[in-house]
């Protein structure tokens, strides 16, 4: 032990960042660098891994770094995620592992079965108390929120609340609308199309992000509890726990309150309205449509998710941006970062060969079946 923090818990934290922006890069793009990854000048062109290797991977990352805190050891120092609470850095891995292993649901229902048992095993976030995100700084310009940057310090106001998730959310008088978007003149709330070639003046005209969202300190959401409700549901959904339709159901419904209680507009009488909704309303026969439409609401900006559960379960239902540059929609992939077939090409030679051939924004990720 010293002034960071026991030695067991200081190597966990780093084991779980490092398997956070893994799993985030690995969704991106599929293959990548792994197990000869950053060995510095041992290997400056580390050879690929399979996706599915990396999940397996990253499983045992989180599972051994979960165990390897010590709540009775000294803390780690210079947290400024967590503040050095070492419960909520366990709740963090086992989350991860919940979140990856509904990735498994069509290609590995079996191991995704049995990871997600053992993730909530272990322990996810389980309060909205708990919820886990980063938290910009006010008054240093250093560190302000992004969108902060964006709208008040460039003056770009370039973003606006798409009409695709208007389009869903006004017809219902869902309260987080006001919440995720400026209201105009009017008491208006108006989304932008989304992927026009054409240029619009958006102050006035269109709701930009909400205030929540863009103020200097405004708070990043990594995990929540939400989130991990939505992920319980479509589990009893699918099979992974036990309960069928019954606790889906009851998991779905406290998902969408436990969102409405996280951006402060829950009201008892609005929340039963809303549920009781048609296409709210818990239907076995679109249970996994239901479940995932109302995870992308709530997941509101965290797009990489929400990419990650449309290309595995093609919920919610999208359309490709009215200019789209490809005909095909909606990209699967990014295609890898440009210097990588300058700085690594044999490598990257032989991932793009296991793409089929092309740097493809359209090959699947080896979870999307």
């Amino acid at each position: 032990t010293n002034g960071n923090g026991s030695k067991s818990n200081q190597i966990a934290v780093a084991r779980i960042l490092k398997a956070y922006f893994y799993l985030l890069m690995t969704d991106k793009w599929g293959d990548i660098p792994y197990t000869a990854a950053l060995k510095g000048s041992e290997d400056y062109t580390p050879a690929y891994d399979k996706q599915q290797d990396i999940y397996n991977a990253l499983f045992k990352e989180l599972t051994e770094a979960s165990a390897q805190i010590k709540e009775d050891e000294s803390a780690v120092a210079g947290d400024v995620l967590l503040n050095g609470n070492m419960a909520a850095w366990k709740r963090f891995a086992n989350t991860q592992r919940l979140i990856m292993a509904l990735r498994l649901s069509k290609v590995d229902p079996a191991k995704g079965k049995t990871e997600f048992a053992a993730a909530m095993a272990a322990g996810p976030i389980s309060s909205n108390s708990q919820n886990i995100n980063y938290t910009f700084v006010a008054g240093d310009p250093n560190n302000y929120n992004p969108w902060y940057n964006n709208y008040s310090v460039s003056n770009r106001n370039d973003y606006a609340i798409s009409t695709t998730l208007t389009g869903y959310m006004e017809p219902k008088a869902d309260p987080r609308l006001s919440v995720y978007a400026e209201t105009l003149a009017g008491n208006a709330i108006k989304g932008l199309p989304y992927g026009r070639n054409t240029a619009v003046n958006i102050p006035a005209a269109y709701s930009r992000i909400g205030t929540a969202f863009r103020s200097q300190g405004s708070k990043l959401s990594i995990y929540n509890y939400a989130q991990v409700l939505f992920c319980m549901a479509e589990a009893a959904k699918i099979g992974y726990i036990s309960g069928g339709d019954a606790e889906a159901e009851k998991y779905y419904n406290q998902a969408i309150k436990a969102s409405w209680e996280q951006y402060g507009v829950y009201d008892q009488a609005k929340y039963d309205a809303y549920i009781a909704l048609a296409d709210v309303k818990y239907s076995p026969a679109t249970a996994v449509k239901q479940i995932i439409t109302e995870k992308w609401v709530h997941a509101y900006l965290n797009s990489w998710e929400a990419w990650n559960d449309w290309r595995r379960t093609g919920f919610p239902t999208l359309s490709p941006a009215q200019d789209a540059v490809d005909s095909r929609g909606i990209p699967f992939r990014l295609g890898y970062p440009t210097n990588e077939s300058a700085l690594n090409g044999e490598n990257y030679k032989a991932a793009v060969a296991a793409l089929g051939g092309t740097d493809d924004n359209y090959a699947k990720m080896w979870w999307a079946k």
